[in-house]
């Protein structure tokens, strides 16, 4: 083992215990957290709280409108970062937990655990000599538009703190609870949003010889959009439409409307399929609609791209989880879309998925359910898988031969 190494997997052994003595308040925290969710936009209680939580250790600089950036460690230099989102759900809370919100919204993503689980690991890095920079990302609008992350990256944050690589953490309960997925590669796909309008000419429902059928076009516009697809995109890169709303006419049974409208989502997983996949299915819109002696108009509203992980962090995380005493599993792919695929544009960086469950809950509520409630000890696996792509990204920054294979305890000599 080099003396570098030596000192990351000391440093992970002192981390880990300086933890262990945040970790209660943490989860004091979460609940507090959980209790008073702040929608998208309106975030700046939830960051308040957060700054508050860390102002004895870390001062924080407001960035993109109700979000934060904060450092320690470092002062200058390159650094690695770590995300929490701040945002809640339109979501009304049927859990029954005593510490429940009320009012119509709710986190049900879990986003209150990553808050406590960034607070618990920064206040515990405050205590120990890094290698780098810890940048601690308060990020708002994670769950609506416009983007919390883009804005962030757009503001400079990357440049000005020297941020050599982004770490985030999700729980999830398609993953086992207890153990941590990474991966390298697609995690997360691309989600734009398709608009198809439809303009013809109205008339009777029984002349139908004398109108222009908008409602023919449009029904076929939208079925015909998978084959669009299929027809596309190689089947080795995940990549789908699906039809969100479909609508034509006023609620007569014998008007034939004269416009109509489709909007739909757009997922793909290869950056070169984004824009291809579009140009077909405005292409096949603009014909089908002709066909039906109508005209169709086509426009892309874009959204989040790809996550793709940087293979190198993920494989340097799965050794670290391991030494930190954390079991791994299969990488957590989904055609799902978070926006912390600007930073992942941005510079080399990892998404980890951390298994969580609701108890007493059989099948297990799904993300945005309102019975979700991973546990408490889902503070504590944040932190730790933030905690090992921490380290991960150190072993890349500093030049570490990657490890893979050793396995000794952290505090140990190989």
């Amino acid at each position: 083992m080099t003396p570098t190494l030596t000192r990351l997997t000391d440093l992970a052994a002192r981390w880990n215990l300086a933890l262990e003595r945040e970790l209660p308040a943490a989860r004091r925290l979460r609940r507090e957290l959980h209790a008073a969710p702040c929608l998208s936009g309106q975030e700046h209680p939830a960051r308040e709280r957060l700054v508050g939580a860390l102002s004895d250790l870390i001062s924080f600089d407001r960035l993109a409108d109700a979000g934060a950036v904060g450092r320690t460690g470092p002062a200058d230099g390159p650094s690695v970062a770590i995300r929490a989102e701040l945002d809640a759900l339109p979501v009304t809370e049927l859990t029954g937990a005593s510490f429940a919100a009320s009012g119509g919204v709710m986190h049900a993503c879990g986003h209150d655990v990553h808050q406590a689980a960034l607070v618990a690991l920064l206040r515990a890095a405050t205590r120990l000599d890094l290698p780098l920079g810890l940048v601690g990302l308060l990020q708002p609008r994670e769950e609506s538009y416009p983007s919390g992350a883009l804005e962030m990256v757009q503001a400079g944050v990357i440049a000005e703190q020297e941020i050599a690589h982004v770490i985030g953490a999700h729980v999830h309960p398609g993953v086992p609870r207890g153990a941590v997925a990474s991966g390298g590669g697609f995690i997360n796909a691309a989600a734009d949003e398709i608009e198809i309008r439809i303009s013809g000419r109205g008339g009777h429902g029984a002349y139908p010889h004398d109108a222009s059928d908008a409602v023919a076009a449009i029904s076929h516009i939208a079925i015909g959009l998978p084959e669009v697809v299929r027809r596309t995109v190689s089947p080795l890169r995940p990549a789908l439409i699906s039809v969100g709303t479909l609508a034509a006419g006023e609620g007569a049974a014998n008007v034939l409307p004269a416009e109509a409208r489709i909007l739909a989502t757009m997922r793909t997983t290869d950056p070169a399929d984004r824009a291809t996949l579009f140009d077909a299915v405005r292409e096949m819109a603009e014909r089908t609609a002709q066909a039906y002696g109508t005209t169709a108009t086509t426009t892309r509203i874009e959204g989040e791209p790809a996550l793709i992980n940087d293979p190198t962090l993920a494989s340097g995380a799965d050794d670290w989880l391991a030494r930190l005493g954390v079991d791994g599993a299969e990488p957590m792919r989904s055609l799902g879309a978070d926006d912390f695929s600007y930073f992942c544009d941005a510079v080399p960086s990892l998404m980890l998925f951390v298994g969580v469950e609701t108890a007493g809950e059989h099948p297990q509520p799904a993300l945005h359910h309102p019975r979700f409630l991973p546990g408490e000890d889902a503070v504590d696996l944040v932190a730790r898988a933030l905690m090992a792509g921490y380290l991960a990204a150190a072993e890349r920054v500093l030049g570490i031969e990657h490890h893979r294979g050793d396995s000794s305890e952290p505090g140990e000599d190989a």
